[in-house]
């Protein structure tokens, strides 16, 4: 299988329970609920995705020939630091898309624990260390078990109340970032404040000008 990557980038994780842990990220390309088009998003599932995840032309991103060669050059992104510690996240796009346990396994035989951020429309493969799940309203989601729950807020239409009952271990508030982003941060704060099994994240990394 060839692995259609964006980019790859070490950096510190910047959202969720891991936040500020150093990590190598992988960005998939492609998604299966908005093309990564403007001319599409007014049409789209997810509106409002602020990633650039079309193609293969980012920093450390290309076509990989073989999960081998993946796992290298996530490897290489790591460096020779502590591979006790090493951390990769799988993220997209939509990652599922293409992670399979070939990737999932080269990557811990390099000592890698593995986390993935998904939309939640695929079912996870076995072998992943920390599944994050950030549900789209108007999809439908499958995989409801996982570590942590991220719902950015607000979104109409999501059903918060049966993600309560779903098998996480956390549950997230994240504010939907844009031009009403003060707006969605108090309306995340409202949220938190009026249901206790949610927890408030934000996106630090921005906030640090990390990627």
């Amino acid at each position: 299988m060839t692995y259609a990557v964006k980019e790859i980038f070490l950096t510190l994780q910047g959202e969720g329970v891991q936040a500020g842990r150093r990590a190598v990220f992988v960005r998939f390309a492609g998604c299966n609920l908005w093309s990564g088009r403007e001319a599409d998003r007014s049409t789209a599932v997810c509106r409002f995705c602020d990633t650039d995840f079309v193609g293969v032309d980012g920093s450390g991103g290309g076509k990989f020939g073989s999960a081998v060669a993946l796992a290298d050059a996530v490897a290489a992104c790591w460096g020779a630091e502590d591979r006790a510690t090493a951390y990769v996240v799988m993220t997209g796009g939509e990652p599922l898309l293409q992670l399979d346990t070939d990737v999932i396994d080269a990557l811990h035989q390099r000592g890698f624990r593995i986390a993935v951020e998904t939309n939640g429309t695929i079912a996870a493969p076995p072998g992943i260390d920390w599944l994050c799940v950030s549900p789209k309203a108007g999809s439908a989601t499958v995989q409801r078990s996982g570590d942590e729950l991220k719902l950015v807020w607000p979104q109409e239409g999501s059903d918060w109340a049966a993600m309560e009952t779903w098998d996480f271990a956390h549950h997230l508030i994240q504010p939907m970032d844009g031009p009403d982003c003060a707006v969605a941060i108090q309306a995340a704060i409202s949220f938190v404040l009026a249901h206790p099994k949610w927890r408030l994240t934000t996106q630090v990394h921005k906030a640090l000008g990390l990627r």
